[in-house]
């Protein structure tokens, strides 16, 4: 098989890399290690940023998120037994939309195979070749057993913290590990709120969410070590009853059992080598608490596919020269943003340095200050929706 550009994964990095450079007239091929049915029912992020919607929809991918997908115009902050709404429309003139990534991924799966694009679903064995040539390759083995070699330009490494793209070379690494998770659930429950609320609780952090008027999106922080088992339903109403003082809550049967995420950040540098491009959670991972994780990846992608139509169409290569240097910018704005509102709204054990009783203060004071100031909230706002693509952060 031979390509211009050879994708592995297929997220929605992976997909709208693929969609956006048949827009630009480059060829690709994805190939994608799970079952089309499992990458379009898993249950990721919620949270689009502005930048990402008008990306959706100027490449045409947009129609069903603006036909399904939630607007908010703000959020709320539950702290000191009140709540405290940060109004992203008055601040900063924009909002997000809330829009399962799942369903982004069916939207960018339906817009390729509807344009004759190529995605190998289960691919086993997946190894790349010659990154640092002129004619590099990846090598897999379809359903059928067949060992398959795509020939391509240019690899791009969309297959996430455990695919093998990161580990086809040595980038330097910084990692940071939170001492604590998200226990998550998906409840058959309408939502009795039209925004999300970010609670700092005496008890812990829980977030209210929602994905659709039918289904409600919660989450409870929990120690990073928490076994999902020992949480009955009956405790996990319970408990954010109890972290969600005085905001009503609809209970409803779990659509998934509970699941406990844990809390990171990594950033790999650079996002380069050869003719290997990382995208997405490849590169990076912020904890779910800034909702950047899948924003980071369709921005990496939005500057990764101009800079490939220009060395691939154009023969130019200041775009893939500074592809790196350009992503990263963003990536640490975002790391710094998600760090930021971690330790604004999480409880810290006793020990830390963020749970003793001065860390608790500051904690509060920076929450008072934020909900109060409009400098403050703004600046919040301004990250929260989402910076431009490819530029300066």
């Amino acid at each position: 098989m031979r390509t211009q550009v050879g994708i592995v994964g297929a997220g929605p990095a992976g997909l709208l890399l693929s969609h956006m450079l048949a827009r630009r007239g480059v060829d690709s091929v994805v190939v994608e290690a799970r079952s089309r049915s499992h990458v379009e029912q898993r249950v990721r992020a919620g949270v689009l940023e502005h930048p990402t919607v008008e990306l959706l929809r100027a490449e045409e991918v947009g129609d069903r998120m603006d036909a399904q997908g939630m607007p908010h115009d703000g959020i709320s902050l539950l702290f000191d037994d009140a709540l405290h709404h940060i109004d992203f429309a008055d601040l900063v003139g924009r909002g997000i939309v809330v829009y399962g990534q799942q369903e982004v991924v069916k939207d960018l799966i339906a817009a390729r195979l509807r344009d004759g694009g190529t995605v190998e679903f289960e691919a086993a064995d997946v190894a790349l070749h010659g990154l640092t040539t002129d004619r590099p390759s990846i090598t897999f083995t379809d359903t059928a057993g067949i060992v398959r070699e795509i020939e391509c330009d240019v690899v791009a490494g969309c297959d996430g913290f455990h695919g093998v793209s990161r580990r086809a070379f040595a980038p330097t690494v910084v990692e940071r590990t939170y001492p604590f998770g998200w226990l998550g659930i998906l409840a058959k429950a309408a939502p009795t709120r039209d925004e999300l609320v970010y609670a700092n609780s005496d008890r812990g952090f829980a977030l209210y969410s929602m994905r659709s008027p039918e289904i409600t999106r919660l989450y409870l922080q929990v120690p990073a070590d928490e076994d999902a088992a020992r949480w009955s339903d009956a405790r996990i109403w319970d408990e954010l009853g109890a972290r969600l003082a005085g905001i009503p809550v609809n209970e409803g049967p779990l659509l998934e059992r509970p699941s406990v995420t844990g809390m990171r950040s990594m950033v790999a540098e650079p996002m380069r080598h050869g003719r290997l491009f990382l995208a997405g959670d490849a590169a990076h991972i912020v904890p779910p608490t800034g909702a950047k994780g899948m924003n980071l990846a369709i921005a990496d992608v939005a500057v990764l596919a101009d800079a490939l139509e220009d060395l691939l169409r154009r023969g130019s290569s200041r775009g893939v020269d500074a592809y790196s240097a350009t992503c990263l910018r963003r990536v640490w704005r975002a790391e710094q943003f998600s760090s930021f509102m971690t330790s604004m709204l999480h409880r810290y054990g006793p020990d830390s340095e963020h749970g003793d009783a001065f860390g608790r203060a500051l904690q509060l004071s920076q929450l008072r200050y934020t909900a109060s100031s409009r400098a403050a909230a703004t600046s919040l706002a301004e990250n929260y929706t989402g910076l431009p693509h490819g530029g300066p952060a």
